[in-house]
């Protein structure tokens, strides 16, 4: 690349929120040291949410801007970075990420359209481990994860727009559509800003060379706690933006799933007060393997495809206890104050 071409290529501020994160922080630090792009063009700035372990001391050793978070949650943090930038393009990713060396250029290209106000590219695990390959291979899908790129003026479906770890805005784009909501606190914190964005005029990228790893949740009960959060998330916006969004849209189709499932589950347990035994086993039990034997059936024509025949059984569990973990923060949401 010549002089003049880097020259005019964008300024580009990259912003880690980070609470805690002694863990992770240095091997994503160590990896943004790499990146293949203009050091002079790059301002890198780790915004602290008054970390209590090493967190702050690790940051110190790299060639970072340190900053302490103005306010409380995920969106303030990343709001406290935009404040403190002037760059043209603003990116974000997390104290548990993994980035390639090529990840920012990837992102600004996409750019180079002044009509692209946002960017989202795909997430994969870091780690090799059986729920990290679950995470990325699920029927669900842990974090977002796209087979091809598209150029969308608006959010069509739940998994079609980035996830918080790896996106970027364009300046312009967050100016005219305002900050990240800061009252939104659990989960699909990031989303309620893109549809705004989108909104606002600007196209959308999803593009999966623009990838990053991610240490995904190391046991089950992480994953479940990570979920009912998720599901909190996604109630808290239902009851805050009704029905103005794609998202909330389909928070309502999967709380009117819910219902029926609970209503369904309700005739079962009177057929089985009032048919006998035998209702008490085929009832309830169909009503259990139902979803379980579609997930299986599904796991078991990919097996066809791409080996893994393992899946065909275990992932189903899994996939059945999330949704449900999901379901009931969502719910537990609705039904309370809490912010």
């Amino acid at each position: 690349m010549n002089e003049r071409d880097r020259e005019s290529e964008p300024a580009v501020s990259i912003i880690v929120p980070v609470r805690n994160g002694e863990a992770t922080i240095s091997t994503l630090l160590e990896s943004l040291s790499k990146l293949d792009y203009p050091k002079e063009k790059l301002d890198f700035q780790v915004i602290d949410g008054n970390s209590t372990d090493k967190t702050q001391e690790i940051a110190k050793e790299y060639p970072i801007r340190l900053l302490t978070q103005s306010g409380t949650g995920l969106n303030a943090a990343r709001n406290t970075g935009i404040r403190n930038s002037k760059s043209e393009i603003v990116v974000f990713t997390d104290s548990d990420c993994v980035v390639p060396e090529n990840w920012v250029r990837n992102i600004v290209d996409n750019f180079s359209d002044l009509k692209v106000g946002c960017v989202g590219g795909s997430t994969k695990g870091y780690n090799g481990d059986f729920l990290s390959n679950y995470a990325d291979h699920s029927f669900m899908p842990v974090l977002r994860n796209f087979k091809k790129r598209e150029v969308l003026d608006s959010v069509k479906l739940l998994q079609r727009y980035p996830a918080g770890c790896n996106m970027a805005f364009r300046r312009d784009a967050i100016e005219t559509a305002g900050d990240f909501d800061e009252s939104i606190r659990h989960a699909f914190d990031e989303d309620e800003l893109v549809e705004r964005v989108c909104r606002s005029g600007y196209k959308m990228v999803l593009d999966p060379n623009c990838l990053v790893l991610h240490k995904h949740r190391s046991s089950l009960k992480e994953l479940l706690k990570q979920n009912f959060r998720y599901g909190r998330g996604i109630g808290f916006l239902l009851k805050k933006n009704k029905l103005r969004d794609a998202i909330t849209k389909w928070a309502l189709l999967n709380l009117a799933g819910c219902v029926s499932w609970f209503f369904l589950g309700v005739i079962l347990a009177s057929l089985v007060m009032t048919s006998g035994w035998r209702a008490f086993y085929i009832f309830p039990l169909g009503l259990t393997l139902a979803p379980l034997v579609g997930l299986g059936v599904v796991y078991a024509y990919r097996a066809l495809n791409n080996g893994h025949p393992s899946r065909i059984v275990t992932y189903p569990f899994i996939d059945v206890l999330r949704l449900s973990a999901f379901s009931i923060g969502e719910i537990y949401q609705l039904l309370t104050n809490e912010t």
